[in-house]
């Protein structure tokens, strides 16, 4: 098993900290991240709520969360503090917002385009996850990998010359987790 890093440690003291807070504020936590930027630290909590978070919301567990670092100061580092939504583009990082997106159309963005593929961006409804691998139902898309097997085995079209069937049954492709770069929520206008 990996060692969890030090940003990483943080991050879990903070969202056990940020936990009741939440609760109190009937709000969620989305996310809780620690990161170096720029040569500055940031400790940004994501927070949502059905029918979204307010400016308030987020300045109320702002001024909570704040308090309740400096009584406890788990980071011995200087950093600023974020309180947001985490957008309608949300980034799907952990299980639990994978299995909140089941049936959402998301973008993927791969570092290297997949074994006999060219690209390296899909979009489609979010199918089904595991352990290693995301499945999506590729939208605005015709059959272009039609009769292809893609890499985790299953066909991606079957009849490569009946164009009204490529556009009636859109491709499923299975993605290994290992080669995910980014998934997110798409936005919509």
């Amino acid at each position: 098993m990996a060692k969890k890093s030090k940003a990483a440690d943080y991050a879990q003291t903070v969202e056990e900290i940020l936990s009741p807070i939440a609760a109190e504020n009937k709000v969620r936590i989305y996310d809780v991240e620690y990161v170096k930027e720029g040569g500055e630290y940031f400790l940004r909590c994501y927070i949502d709520k059905d029918g979204g978070v307010t400016i308030d919301d987020c300045e109320n567990v702002s001024r909570a969360l704040s308090d309740a670092l400096d009584r406890s100061d788990p980071i011995p580092d200087a950093y600023t503090l974020e309180v947001s939504s985490p957008g309608l583009g949300r980034i799907l990082t952990k299980d639990r917002h994978l299995s909140a997106s089941i049936g959402e159309e998301v973008e993927i963005k791969l570092y290297k385009p997949l074994e006999g593929m060219k690209e390296k961006e899909f979009t489609g409804v979010l199918k089904s996850f595991d352990g290693g691998t995301v499945t999506i139902e590729e939208t605005g898309k015709k059959s272009i990998r039609a009769g292809k097997t893609n890499p985790a085995g299953n066909t991606a079209g079957k009849k490569e010359n009946q164009e009204e069937d490529a556009v009636s049954k859109a491709p499923e492709l299975t993605i290994p987790r290992k080669d995910i770069a980014l998934i997110r929520l798409t936005v919509n206008f």
